[in-house]
C-alpha cells in the first residue's frame, strides 16, 4: 500500500524525506512554499540529491506538492490569476527534478464570475503553465462545494480537463473529506460513486487521494478535517476506501490534523486494519 501524509519542508528536502522515513510512510506530500505566501523555499542541490538517495533507498514516491493556499486560477481579478499563472508555473518546474511526481492544486473559486466563465479561466491558466515535454502529472482536487469553489462535483473536473490542450498531463485527486462533504456518498454508497467518477471522468484519471475524515454530515459543504476515525465517515469505511480494489494500488496521502506522532499511529492503523 502506498500511504504517507503531509510533511513540512521547512528543515529541508532531505529531513523531510526524514520524517517520512520515521513515520513509516512510503508516498508524502507538501508545499513548495510557505502555503500562504509566495516566495519558493530555495533548496540546494546537495539537499536535493540527498533526499532523493533517501527515497530511493526506502522505496518511497510518487511524492505530491499541494499548490498554496493563495492562489485562484478562477478568479474574476486578474492580478490573483497572474500571481496564480506564477506560483503554479514555479511549482510544476521544480516537481521536474523528480521522477513521476505530482502537482495537486485546488481549482479555485469563481466569484464574481459565473462557473462556465470560471472553468474557462482555470483551463487557459493551465494552457499557459503546462508544456509538451513536462513529466509532472498536475492533478486537479475534489472539492466540498463552499461558497463559488469549482471542483464541487465531477462534471465541473470533466469540463476543465476537457478544455486544456494537454489533457493526457492532467489527473485528478480524490479528497475523501471534500467529497463527502459534496454529498458523494463513500460510507454506504462507495460502489456508486466510483461508478459515477467512471461514467464522468474514467477511473484512469483519478492518480491519488487525499484520506481524511471529516468533521461534518454528508453534504454540508464546510470542508472541516478530522482524524482517521474520529469523523463522520469512520474508519470502517476509510478502511474500505483503502482496500477497494479499484483504489488500493493508488498512492494515499493523509491531510489529517495531526503532528509526526499522530501520522505515524495513523499509518500504523490503516495498514493494520486493512490487512485483517
Amino acid at each position: 500500500m502506498k500511504l504517507g501524509c503531509h510533511l513540512s519542508i521547512a528543515r529541508g528536502f532531505a529531513a523531510m524525506v526524514q520524517d517520512a522515513i520515521v513515520v513509516k510512510a512510503n508516498v508524502f506530500q507538501f508545499f513548495c512554499r510557505n502555503p500562504r505566501g509566495k516566495a519558493p523555499i530555495n533548496f540546494t542541490d546537495s539537499d536535493l540529491d540527498e533526499g532523493k538517495i533517501l527515497m530511493a533507498q526506502n522505496n518511497i514516491g510518487p511524492i505530491l506538492a499541494h499548490g498554496p493556499f493563495i492562489i485562484n486560477a478562477a478568479s474574476d481579478k486578474e492580478e490573483t490569476r497572474s500571481l496564480t499563472e506564477e506560483l503554479i508555473g514555479q511549482d510544476i518546474r521544480f516537481m521536474e527534478n523528480f521522477e513521476g511526481a505530482m502537482y495537486n492544486f485546488h481549482p479555485g473559486n469563481h466569484l464574481k464570475n459565473t462557473p462556465e466563465r470560471g472553468i474557462e479561466l482555470v483551463a487557459s491558466l493551465l494552457d499557459k503553465v503546462m508544456w509538451p515535454e513536462q513529466e509532472t502529472l498536475v492533478l486537479l482536487e475534489t472539492m466540498a462545494g463552499k461558497g463559488t469553489e469549482l471542483g464541487k462535483n465531477f462534471a465541473q473536473l470533466k469540463e476543465i480537463i476537457a478544455r486544456v490542450k494537454f489533457p493526457d498531463k492532467v489527473g485528478v485527486c480524490l479528497d475523501t473529506c471534500h467529497i463527502w462533504d459534496g454529498g458523494y456518498d463513500v460510507v454506504d454508497n462507495l460502489e456508486g460513486v466510483l461508478r459515477e467518477f467512471n461514467d464522468i471522468l474514467g477511473l484512469e484519471r483519478l492518480k491519488a487521494i487525499h484520506l481524511n475524515d471529516s468533521m461534518n454530515k454528508l453534504g454540508a459543504k464546510k470542508d472541516r478535517h478530522a482524524k482517521i476515525g474520529e469523523g463522520k465517515l469512520g474508519l470502517k469505511a476509510i478502511i474500505n476506501i483503502v482496500s477497494h480494489p479499484l483504489l488500493r494500488k493508488l498512492p494515499f496521502y493523509l491531510e489529517t490534523p495531526n503532528d509526526l506522532d499522530g501520522y505515524a499511529k495513523e499509518i500504523e492503523l490503516i495498514r493494520s486494519e486493512s490487512a485483517k
